[in-house]
């Protein structure tokens, strides 16, 4: 998966088209991603200790990976990501626009 921790990154489909965010968990095995802002569920909680009230819960759910596209914190915009092998064998991940090196 291409789609990082702390990545900002942009809703190309669904409801949230249009929207940006930042990457708060990664799912890789179902190759989706929780965003900052983006698809929210409400979620029935019961009371507990921690959260004396219960009641109705607005969060993130996890959207999938193809809806997502990130954006390069150097050029600014959404772009897909090609992967390139450093001189050491390490491999990174860069812009296909700027051809910049993504951290992370």
């Amino acid at each position: 998966m291409k789609v990082v921790k702390n990545d900002t990154v942009l809703v190309i489909t669904g409801n949230y088209k249009g929207k940006k965010g930042k990457v708060l968990k990664v799912f890789p095995k179902s190759h989706r991603v929780i965003v900052e802002g983006v698809n929210f569920i409400k979620k029935h909680t019961r009371p507990t200790q921690k959260n004396q009230q219960g009641g109705i819960v607005e969060k993130e759910a996890p959207i999938h990976v193809s809806n997502l596209l990130v954006v390069c914190p150097k050029c600014d915009t959404p772009s897909r990501l090609g992967r390139m092998v450093l001189e050491d064998g390490k491999k990174v991940r860069v812009c296909q626009s700027c051809k910049e090196m993504l951290v992370g």
